[in-house]
């Protein structure tokens, strides 16, 4: 499994940071914009999304690996 890809708040816009990184892979302006880029990074990783709220908590998860019991659309 690769890098667990996380959508986080990002001064007036959205940021998409895999687990350990000082730097943002992605800016955006919506946070729509960001799930989508981070679930094709989270998809060609095999890894979990996390995509959080403006106050930093956790919203939804979407678990890309290879366990099917897990994997969303």
């Amino acid at each position: 499994m690769g890098e667990n890809q996380h959508v986080v708040p990002d001064g007036d816009g959205w940021a998409v940071k895999g687990v350990g990184n000082s730097k943002a892979t992605h800016r955006t302006d919506t946070q729509q914009q960001a799930i989508d880029f981070a679930r094709e990074i989270a998809r060609n990783q095999k890894s979990e999304l996390f995509i959080h709220r403006k106050d930093g908590t956790i919203r939804d998860r979407d678990s890309h690996g290879n366990d099917p019991r897990h994997t969303k659309g």
